[in-house]
């Protein structure tokens, strides 16, 4: 597999020389994964299809989805667990590979990766996404697309936006103030624009405060290219497009699939009357082409064949390095290679490494983390299937594996129970109605530590579980869905080939209640309102003091990490630059995810207690220590102002956190912020405390303010004891202050002065 370009480049024509109908014919696709051509003027079909995982291309004369008969690609582990190790060269390697699959299957667009914030545990397709925060959700995600590009392909950054369920996602309005949509819900995904420029994005299905994703021209046009300044193609989801005609106007490039040429119709049809200026065609037309144009000169970027042991080697790579160690109270892992072990739970030998739907990758193999036991232990392994994952399965039956568990356990060193959720419980197009295991697998672990203390939990899971049994296990690997070699991964961090470094990137609740958005999830009438506002995930926790079972950045290592104190300067550029020097103090090689989190206390507007900015993976030998650099940007201590309707950073001290979790912070140190230039336009309702505040106004107005307070005197006079009466007025209208100075201010405050300091406060300055 070489990194190589033969073919000879395609001249694209340009938009002004094609017809109407081509043009038109542009806008939507030939068949379920292909654009349309024009032969007349040389313009080819391209291929997209779907990802993000892995590539699943559609075989020739296969179904038209291609779900159940795709080509074998390399299933790498999906974004819950590749997310988890926190590290931007291993997420690129993995795009790079991810890459150089799709280029030589001569496929031009990989669909994803996907973005979007785990809002609720709840949701189908949470095992497709990154992170509950948006930070770690723009900076991984721009790796993984950097590094498919790097290949000659594309991407398709999705899905945008606001789409955090599965639950009537064809038409349900996700209903969210400015706020939290900025600050949470798009800041992912501004990330990725502006560091990665994908060649497209994909509008969601959903709607957004009333309006359908694939027609909302203040997302696809105004905040998308206007404000992000992307520069490539928006591409409906596969079935987005709700009103074809105002979509194209609002920014939406490309519908997918075809609509047989129904919409191409309608788009000529309104051209043709006047109702659609024929330059938005053009540009949507234009940008068809600039893609097919970004295709072909990409086309054979790497050559065939695939190298499947390099891949598949990369794919157990990135699943050591996805796989959490939640607990290991007395070190009971890494286990000794010559243990006499139990090997419990149907996961162990029928592994469950991806999620149901349209990322389903039919792999290139599959390690089972049985076989992997077995390759690398010295002692006895008997395995016990313990239960079973089908819907049916006997009464009788379950008592008979719940036995055989029972007998393996007892007779061996350690149990490890494999414990997980069945396919059918988590998939694209429904959501989970609970985080609850199985019933019967909680029965099989109860009875195994009944006659087993020294049992170790291994999780196979695409979205968060209760885990009820936390206190009494002493050894708990979460293990998302890892991948085509997840099992051998497994088995390498079982007995300390691999040195655990994950950590989560999600909070695991206590229990469903707990979670930021129970009281509005699903939502009703195909609407689900945002209640939570800004406090999604940690932040809700913290703010609430809400105890969690484990904390969103938690993972332990083999090994034990101290931090030194910590320093923070504001660099020329405006950005933090954060250093802390972290040791690695045990006896084995390790790697360890620092995070840094900021806050500013008696800031003016509402803020989660801390907030997640920044983070680096430090590797590091037994004993050494390593100065760690961290960066974070200016940009992300802005708030959304919705007076302004633009980002602000406050200024002030800002007190920054060095931690190993959100809840364990190691170092803290405080910085001083030099904030934004805020001018407000004033009008009549603008209060006097934000009069007296103004840069311009606000020292020209002193003496009649204090003017107005003396004449107020009697008004003062009847408060009571301790109260403040200027201080009350600060947030009085000023176009009504004149009512109360009125006949004693001797002209001080009336309505000419008010609308004359209005307009003085709102020209122009130099």
């Amino acid at each position: 597999m070489t990194d190589v370009n033969t073919t000879p480049a395609l001249i694209i024509p340009d938009v002004s020389e094609l017809t109407l109908e081509e043009k038109a014919s542009l806008t939507s696709g030939a068949s379920f994964w292909y654009t349309k051509p024009v032969e007349r003027a040389g313009v080819p079909a391209i291929m997209v299809t779907d990802g993000p995982h892995g590539l699943r291309k559609q075989r020739e004369g296969g179904d038209h989805l291609g779900i159940g008969d795709s080509v074998p690609a390399t299933c790498f582990p999906p974004a819950v667990g590749l997310g988890s190790s926190w590290d931007v060269d291993l997420v690129h390697r993995v795009g790079e590979a991810l890459g150089a699959e799709t280029s030589i299957e001569n496929v031009a667009v990989l669909l994803g990766p996907g973005i979007n914030i785990k809002r609720s545990p709840l949701c189908g397709r949470n095992f497709e996404y990154l992170s509950e925060d948006p930070i770690v959700s723009g900076v991984l995600g721009a790796a993984i697309v950097r590094g498919i590009q790097s290949k000659g392909v594309g991407t398709s950054l999705k899905h945008f936006a606001a789409n955090n369920q599965e639950n009537d996602r064809m038409r349900s309005s996700s209903d969210v103030d400015p706020r939290p949509l900025r600050e949470i819900y798009l800041r992912g995904f501004q990330r990725v624009i502006e560091d990665a420029q994908p060649w497209t994005v994909m509008c969601s299905y959903n709607r957004i405060n009333g309006v359908y994703a694939s027609e909302d021209p203040w997302l696809l046009t105004q905040v998308l290219r206007d404000e992000w300044g992307f520069e490539g193609l928006v591409v409906s989801d596969w079935g987005a497009v709700n009103e074809r005609v105002p979509g194209l106007a609002a920014g939406m490039d490309l519908e997918m699939p075809s609509s047989n040429g129904v919409t191409d119709a309608q788009i000529v049809a309104a051209v043709r009357d006047g109702s659609l200026d024929e330059s938005v065609l053009d540009t949507a037309a234009g940008r068809v082409l600039d893609l097919v144009r970004k295709a072909t000169d990409g086309a054979g970027r790497v050559s065939g064949p695939l190298d499947v042991d390099a891949h598949h080697a990369l794919a157990r790579e990135a699943a050591g390095r996805s796989i959490v160690l939640l607990k290991n109270e007395g070190g009971l892992l890494p286990l000794a290679k010559d243990a006499a072990l139990a090997v419990i739970g149907e996961f162990a030998d029928k592994p469950r490494y991806q999620g149901a739907g349209s990322s389903m990758i039919d792999p290139t193999r599959l390690d089972s983390a049985l076989d992997g036991i077995r390759d690398l232990a010295a002692g006895e392994v008997v395995y016990a299937r313990g239960f079973s994952n089908a819907v049916d399965a006997a009464a009788d039956e379950a008592e008979a594996l719940r036995a055989e568990a029972v007998a393996a356990a007892s007779r061996a060193d350690v149990a490890v129970v494999f414990l997980g959720l069945p396919a059918r419980l988590e998939s694209e197009g429904y959501d989970r109605e609970d985080i609850d295991l199985p019933a019967e697998q909680l029965a099989v672990l109860d009875a195994v530590l009944a006659v087993n203390p020294r049992t170790v939990v291994v999780l196979s899971n695409g979205g968060v579980v209760a885990l009820p049994f936390a206190e009494r296990v002493p050894a708990i690997l979460e293990g998302w869905l890892l991948g085509q070699a997840g099992g051998g991964a497994t088995a390498d961090v079982l007995f300390g080939d691999v040195n655990p470094s994950a950590k989560l990137t999600e909070t695991i609740p206590l229990r469903l209640e707990d979670t930021p958005a129970f009281l509005d999830f699903p939502g009703e009438f195909s609407h689900v309102r945002y209640g939570e506002g800004l406090f999604v995930g940690y932040r809700w926790y913290d703010a609430r003091r809400t105890e969690a079972a484990f904390p969103f950045g938690h993972g332990l290592s083999y090994t034990t990490f101290s931090y030194g104190d910590a320093a923070a300067a504001v660099g020329e550029d405006g950005d933090l630059r954060v250093t802390v020097p972290v040791t690695n103090t045990g006896d084995r090689a390790g790697r360890e995810i620092v995070q840094v989190y900021t806050s500013l206390p008696g800031g003016t507007v509402q803020r989660p207690v801390r907030e997640l900015k920044a983070f680096a993976s430090a590797a590091l030998e037994p004993g050494e220590t390593q100065t760690v650099t961290l960066t974070v940007r200016r940009k992300d201590l802005a708030y959304w102002d919705i007076r302004l309707d633009a980002w602000v950073v406050e200024g002030g001290e800002y007190v920054v956190d060095v931690a190993a979790s959100s809840r364990d912070i190691r170092s803290t140190v405080a910085v001083q912020v030099d904030g934004d230039a805020v001018r407000l336009p004033l009008s009549r309702a603008s209060s006097i405390g934000e009069v007296m505040a103004h840069p311009v106004v606000g020292p020209m107005v002193q003496a009649a303010i204090a003017q107005m307070m003396g004449a107020m005197d009697g008004v003062a006079d009847i408060m009571p004891d301790g109260v403040d009466a200027s201080k009350m007025m600060e947030s009085f209208p000023i176009g009504r202050a004149g009512m109360f100075a009125a006949g004693d201010s001797n002209g001080a405050i009336n309505p000419e002065m008010i609308d004359g300091l209005i307009a003085m406060g709102n020209a122009p300055q130099d």
